[in-house]
């Protein structure tokens, strides 16, 4: 699993012109799953995201987590993080995970990062066209992937 972790004041999905979540002060997570993922990496991934210390204390530093401050998340599908672009100019998406695959993977991970948070987050839906809007925070853009665990 490949997830782009950022910190936000606000954030959005959109589809067809409704709002489907929206939080504030939290985390947009884009997720992008691919057919060699398993529990395992789900578990991992989201107890780095929900005790990654990325939120400002009362001092302004950087020692607080998203479980912390109990702050919202939204989760959104995104196979386009694993386009491959080595050759040529138009990415290749076969690394991505195929629906039958991702999507049973992709609710899992919503399930594990709900019960790691100890609430309910918002997601956007698989497979849809959506507008995500954010207002990134800092900015803090962080990126993890579970089969490079640096």
């Amino acid at each position: 699993m490949k997830a782009v972790i950022q910190r936000v004041s606000q954030a959005s999905v959109t589809i067809n012109k409704e709002i489907v979540a929206s939080i504030h002060e939290g985390v947009l997570i884009l997720l992008g799953i691919v057919p060699e993922d398993t529990q395992e990496d789900i578990n991992w991934l989201s107890n780095k995201i929900t005790n990654l210390r990325i939120f400002n204390d009362a001092e302004g530093v950087m020692n607080n987590s998203l479980k912390t401050n109990n702050g919202d998340a939204i989760v959104v599908s995104q196979f386009t993080l694993h386009a491959k672009t080595k050759k040529g100019n138009r990415p290749s998406y076969i690394l991505a995970a195929k629906p039958e695959l991702a999507i049973p993977l992709y609710q899992k991970f919503i399930n594990q990062i709900e019960k790691d948070l100890g609430k309910p987050i918002q997601t956007g839906e698989f497979g849809t066209d959506m507008q995500v809007a954010l207002l990134n925070d800092g900015p803090v853009t962080i990126i993890i992937d579970t089969k490079n665990r640096e």
